[in-house]
């Protein structure tokens, strides 16, 4: 039986929050006919850590200029944002119903426009990190003391841009800035493996002068350790190991629910596991 409550609440345990975080994320893509469902259960777990804990943030005050500032580089999942920020209250729970619907404020790939908490629409890979670290660099400037976090999917670090942004927050020295790699291994149509490696992965980043910690990115005292530390004079880079469809056996794993919408059947499945869980 689903134990979710209709009004949001501040979960104590986070890992009970990413639960929920998932069961929204199976239900908003069912319902709008969308895909990316397997994305936004990876990455559950880290947004869970990080609105239970990490980020510095104000659901009764979502403008407030000392928030710490967080973008999902990676919009295509943008359900699993949209869903903990109902969760804690930037905006109401019956609005997640709307996902993907026409009209509706919450877009398939994630957007500020008319939704409290959401810093920037994003969705074009790659892009992320150059706003990220050019907020960094702003607050450097004006002397503010808030962090800057980025969750980036492991495809994108295919994009030359990324590697810019890289040398640029490394150059500055931008200890305000950290940047969370969803690695799950799996693109769009393959593995990252297949598309285009990475390894090594850890060195690659190491060499441009980042701080570099691995993590299990499912483990969320784990995840908070890590997103909570950072190094004077010189950016932090945390590649989380995830699973794609984490949470949900049949798409745990499978290049086949980057685009799949679950429905029937498969809905039902779904739910059952995430409930019991």
């Amino acid at each position: 039986m689903d134990r979710m409550s209709s009004q949001p609440s501040w979960v104590a345990d986070t890992t009970d929050l990413a639960r929920r975080i998932r069961l929204h994320v199976v239900r908003m893509t069912s319902r709008g006919g969308s895909s990316h469902v397997a994305s936004g259960l990876s990455v559950a777990d880290i947004l869970a850590t990080l609105y239970n804990g990490v980020l510095d943030v104000r659901s009764e005050e979502p403008d407030w200029p000392g928030r710490d500032r967080f973008v999902l580089s990676k919009g295509h999942a943008g359900a699993a944002v949209y869903a903990v920020l109902a969760e804690r209250g930037f905006f109401g729970l019956a609005k997640l119903d709307t996902h993907c619907q026409n009209g509706s404020e919450l877009s398939g790939h994630v957007s500020h426009h008319g939704n409290p908490g959401v810093e920037m629409s994003t969705g074009s890979l790659g892009h992320g990190l150059s706003v990220a670290a050019g907020m960094a660099y702003a607050a450097r400037l004006r002397g503010a003391s808030h962090r800057v976090l980025i969750l980036m999917s492991d495809g994108e670090c295919d994009e030359g841009s990324v590697w810019e942004a890289i040398m640029f927050a490394a150059h500055h020295r931008l200890d305000n800035l950290t940047a969370i790699i969803d690695y799950n291994k799996i693109q769009s149509l393959a593995s990252v493996e297949r598309t285009l490696a990475l390894e090594p992965f850890v060195e690659k980043w190491e060499s441009f002068g980042w701080r570099v910690i691995e993590v299990d990115g499912h483990d969320c005292d784990a995840l908070s350790t890590s997103l909570t530390r950072h190094d004077h004079g010189r950016p932090s880079c945390v590649i989380a190991h995830t699973t794609k469809g984490k949470g949900v056996s049949f798409m745990e794993n499978s290049v086949l629910w980057h685009y799949r919408s679950p429905r029937g059947a498969e809905l039902e499945a779904a739910l059952r596991e995430l409930e019991e869980t």
